[in-house]
């Protein structure tokens, strides 16, 4: 299995990186100032004479995430803000891991395609295309699938013991736009008319699931 997860991500690499989604680099490294004042679209590039290994290395991905949250899943980073190396690189990754009945619930990447490979355990995947078609599966381990970029999507753990995949995208900061938590935790808030005209349900309908989904303090 390490042989084959090492290939999956040299795929990853070669063909994300003949087809990045970000902006091609100019130049052999630009690791990513993330102190920098200066906004771009990206991080500004530091000195590369003090570019280090440590800058393209993480092993945050090595372990499973602690998932006793609200969805019973949690996504660990491998962007440019883990490792500034991969700054204008156009490409990244993620571990996700799922408790037994855990979810990765409905969201988009507005800047990336991604590919998921599984690490261990059995999900329900689908997305969503703009006719408002589900195409969805029940992915095992070692398999692959790939959700387009932008398109909502999800992955459900509907088996009995963890399950974890490993995540690629052509983005180095790929973005994620949870559906629910955007709708209904938002700052400030999205107006109550405005989720009750769309949904179709009473303004304590939406109080409610607005409580349920708000930060524990």
């Amino acid at each position: 299995m390490t042989a084959l997860l090492a290939l999956l991500v040299l795929a990853f690499a070669m063909v994300f990186g003949n087809s990045a989604a970000d902006p091609d680099l100019l130049q052999d490294i630009c690791v990513a100032d993330l102190t920098a004042g200066v906004k771009v679209n990206g991080f500004v590039c530091k000195d590369a004479a003090n570019a280090t290994a440590e800058d393209f290395f993480t092993a945050g991905l090595a372990k499973p995430g602690l998932t006793n949250n609200t969805f019973g899943s949690l996504v660990t980073a491998a962007n440019v803000l883990k490792v500034p190396g991969l700054n204008t690189l156009g490409v990244s990754l993620a571990r996700i891991d799922y408790a037994p009945g855990g979810i990765n619930p409905p969201h988009t990447h507005p800047r990336a395609t991604e590919i998921v490979f599984v690490l261990e355990g059995e999900l329900d995947v689908g997305f969503i295309t703009t006719a408002n078609k589900l195409i969805s599966k029940t992915i095992k381990k070692g398999e692959v699938f790939v959700f387009p970029k932008g398109l909502v999507h999800f992955q459900k753990n509907n088996g009995k013991v963890p399950a974890a995949v490993i995540a690629g995208f052509n983005s180095q900061l790929q973005g994620t736009a949870n559906i629910a938590l955007t709708l209904f935790a938002a700052t400030p808030e999205v107006p109550d008319h405005v989720l009750t005209q769309t949904f179709r349900v009473g303004t304590k309908d939406i109080e409610k699931i607005k409580s349920r989904l708000a930060p524990k303090a």
